[in-house]
């Protein structure tokens, strides 16, 4: 019917490359991975990736700390290395030409970079055009992150909660004599089973067996909530659409289809779904989430996004995320001073509604700041850092407020826990990524003819 299991090697590898119709076109990136004393790194991550996300290669580099990326697309591309008790190197974003061979080394150092105090007791120097690509702000006067990697984060973070929402995967045993329903049933719990101990080839293979014996609305979910959860894209959509149209009142299919077809590229498309989700069960507050957490990747509010938001805040007036993510949209139109009281009520009710809500705190400092009230900012950020884990930006927010305030002490503390924490969201963020990209290689290693499949951890 499908026939995906063994074939996502040959659909999935958007999640490492994008496929390449011209190859004639494409070029080659080369360079090796030393440590800041030009020793060479071996089995050092290294990805190089595309400004708009839709092209990504990985190599572990070799004995002598090389690496080699073929048949990349022209484009503009940033590289990344990473390796364990290493600081993380990067170079770019820069071109790629056509037919170009193009080489690049990498240094990465012992430990994370200085601080940005250039002297003892000298005054931390904030710019407001600081590149905020690890924390993915671009924009510190914007709510919300807008950096390079803010739409891989906003993909990895929506495919987590698509899976969330697969809340029956392992149908229970029943006592009906239909076997076939029966055989599906156990081959849903052992995919469960399988993904929970980390056997995600198996658990993959259990759920494709599941929904091609019953192809109901539970058991193709579960399939294409588990492709998508392993980046493989192409056939997630395949799933996600036969669930679609075989269950069109689904939410959380179409939410399915539309995560897998925004984490595939065509974010226009995956947005409009997302949309659509909205109003297939006005009532259901899901879909406003998923679309809340694609504010994230938007620098300026879509048109209509914010009417939306206004008409989730009607339906459900003491949802905490209602009146936050209308905040956001209000905060990220073109001109959104005029609302300045309007987003600053909304936040407060949010934080009314859920004290422990750390997003709204941070972002009611953020417009306290940009009205240089930088007392009632510092409170805001110091609840954001309490409430929030791993709160890099709320450090980073919080120097700000204290450099403006004349307390440069502070500033540089915050600024030193800034780094500390960006360093390790980065490490772990890296390492998951490079879990994934080991999943899909096993993939890829299968043969059609294949019946046992070996799993790695996930």
């Amino acid at each position: 019917m499908f026939g995906i299991c063994v074939a996502i090697a040959a659909t999935s590898g958007v999640t490492l490359h994008s496929q390449n119709t011209n190859k004639g076109d494409s070029a080659n990136v080369t360079g090796t991975v030393c440590d800041s004393d030009n020793r060479p790194l071996e089995n050092a991550t290294v990805s190089l990736e595309s400004d708009d996300h839709t092209h990504k290669f990985t190599f572990q580099s070799d004995s002598h700390g090389r690496y080699r990326f073929a048949a990349v697309p022209v484009g503009r591309y940033e590289l990344r290395a990473i390796e364990s008790g290493y600081g993380i190197g990067k170079n770019g974003p820069f071109v790629i030409h056509k037919e170009e061979s193009k080489s690049v080394n990498l240094r990465l150092p012992a430990e994370p970079a200085a601080s940005t105090e250039t002297d003892h007791g000298a005054t931390v120097d904030f710019s407001d055009e600081i590149d905020f690509k690890v924390a993915g702000v671009t924009d510190p006067s914007n709510l919300g992150g807008h950096g390079s990697d803010t739409v891989q984060r906003t993909k990895e973070a929506l495919a987590k909660e698509t899976v969330s929402l697969n809340r029956n995967a392992a149908t229970q045993p029943n006592n009906n004599s239909n076997p076939t329903e029966n055989a599906a049933n156990m081959h849903a719990r052992l995919a469960e089973s399988a993904e929970n101990e980390g056997r995600p080839l198996d658990a993959v293979c259990e759920y494709q067996q599941a929904a091609e014996l019953q192809p109901n609305e539970t058991h193709l979910f579960a399939w294409g909530a588990d492709l998508l959860l392993h980046r493989a894209f192409e056939p997630a959509i395949e799933v996600f659409s036969k669930g679609h149209r075989l269950d069109p009142s689904s939410t959380r299919m179409l939410l399915g289809l539309s995560v897998a077809t925004y984490d595939q590229g065509e974010m226009d498309r995956g947005k409009k779904l997302a949309l659509e989700a909205c109003d297939l069960n006005p009532a259901d507050p899901t879909p406003y989430s998923f679309l809340g957490k694609l504010q994230e990747a938007e620098k300026i509010e879509p048109p209509g996004w914010a009417e939306k938001f206004a008409h989730f805040l009607h339906l459900h007036p003491e949802n905490a995320l209602a009146h936050y993510y209308y905040a956001v949209a209000l905060a990220k139109q073109e001109i959104p001073g005029n609302n300045s009281a309007v987003i600053e009520s909304e936040l407060k009710r949010a934080i009314e509604i859920d004290p422990q809500l750390g997003s709204a705190h941070l972002q009611l400092g953020i417009l306290y700041s940009q009205q240089n009230d930088y007392p009632r900012a510092i409170s805001c950020f110091q609840n954001a850092i309490r409430l929030t884990p791993l709160p890099a930006e709320a450090h980073y927010r919080l120097a700000q407020a204290y450099e403006n305030s004349g307390a440069a002490e502070q500033a540089r503390n915050e600024i030193e826990l800034f780094k500390q924490i960006t360093q390790q969201k980065n490490s772990e963020v890296e390492r998951e990524r490079h879990n994934i990209q080991q999943f899909v290689y096993t993939l890829r290693s299968q043969s059609p003819s294949s019946t046992t499949p070996t799993s790695e951890p996930h």
